[in-house]
């Protein structure tokens, strides 16, 4: 932290001197402008103004960890990404680039020659909102948790498999997201206009890691399902896991209208739930030491997914405070 004191002119102006380390690094000189956002606790922000046609460029070079550094580039906000060799960049590699590019939301493949690969990211931070990625990434988790259990107890192979092809849609709108929180936390007017501080930034990423939690569970749930379908459970233990799952889902269906509308009395009322879950596990696990070895293993796997899903639910809730 610095002190600097303020002055003031002749004709009533206050002034600040700026840091000419800072003012360096920003490449400010005579004549520059900067932005002045006032944030809602009253501090004043100094931002280097910046051209809204000036884009955030970044090289990465090919490598066996190709597709992890185009993702983590995307992640740390860069608006375009070039991918370059030495020599000929080859087919394998050029393939990677393409499915990192369909698992990363608004990133396109703008131009290709035999030894770079430009992408760039075409969507535009104020048109897409955090809170409405959260909202598309839980309702497609929860549908999957829906839909898993579901092919559990009717033994759907097809219902099954189309619910673990949906995680990767999970995946991408996490990623989306956190570049997101990532780009307004790096810039304050963008963090004004959506009126997002960056204490709920660090809040909705912390959310949408435990949503992404949940759709994990959903998928391997339903790999279980598509994975044995010759397996059937005992019709009365179908009934104590559907019964698990339904107080699962309640929870993290409550914890995330509570996030949504800060209602911390709301996600307060979550707490009294755990008793009944932990009664479910205790019938739960009984029945589970009475199954074959071949069963035990599969559905002790499911019952633990499900176990997971209810912790997922009771951290989201844990995350609202009061006002």
């Amino acid at each position: 932290m610095e002190l600097r004191k303020v002055q003031e002119t002749g004709g009533g102006t206050f002034l600040v001197s700026l840091p000419k380390d800072w003012a360096k690094r920003s490449a400010l000189s005579r004549g520059s402008f900067v932005t002045l956002v006032e944030r809602g606790d009253g501090c004043l922000v100094i931002d280097p103004a910046r051209q809204p046609e000036q884009l955030t460029e970044t090289t990465v070079l090919v490598s066996s960890g190709l597709e992890r550094e185009i993702t983590g580039k995307y992640l740390l906000g860069y608006d375009v990404i070039k991918v370059e060799t030495e020599g000929r960049i080859r087919p394998e590699d050029r393939e990677t680039v393409k499915t990192t590019c369909r698992r990363l939301v608004g990133l396109e493949v703008i131009e290709e020659d035999a030894r770079r690969i430009v992408m760039q990211c075409l969507l535009e931070p104020s048109a897409l909102t955090p809170e409405k990625v959260l909202r598309r990434e839980h309702l497609i988790a929860s549908g999957m948790h829906k839909e898993a259990v579901a092919a559990l107890l009717e033994s759907d192979e097809r219902l099954a498999r189309s619910v673990f092809e949906r995680d990767e849609e999970v995946n991408r709108l996490y990623f989306l997201l956190v570049r997101l929180l990532r780009t307004v936390i790096q810039h304050p007017p963008l963090s004004e206009q959506l009126k997002i501080s960056p204490i709920d930034c660090l809040d909705l990423r912390l959310v949408a890691s435990l949503v992404e939690g949940i759709s994990d569970s959903a998928a391997e749930i339903a790999w279980y399902v598509y994975k044995f379908p010759k397996a059937p459970l005992p019709s009365s233990l179908l009934r104590q896991i559907a019964k698990l799952s339904e107080l699962a889902y309640e929870i993290h269906e409550k914890a995330m209208k509570s996030v949504f509308a800060r209602d911390f009395q709301l996600a307060m009322s979550i707490i009294s739930v755990p008793v009944e879950i932990k009664t479910i596990l205790t019938e739960v696990e009984g029945a589970l030491t009475k199954l074959p070895p071949d069963l035990l293993t599969h559905a002790s796997a499911i019952v633990s997914c499900l176990k997971r899903i209810y912790e997922y639910g009771m951290d989201i809730a844990d995350l609202v405070m009061p006002e």
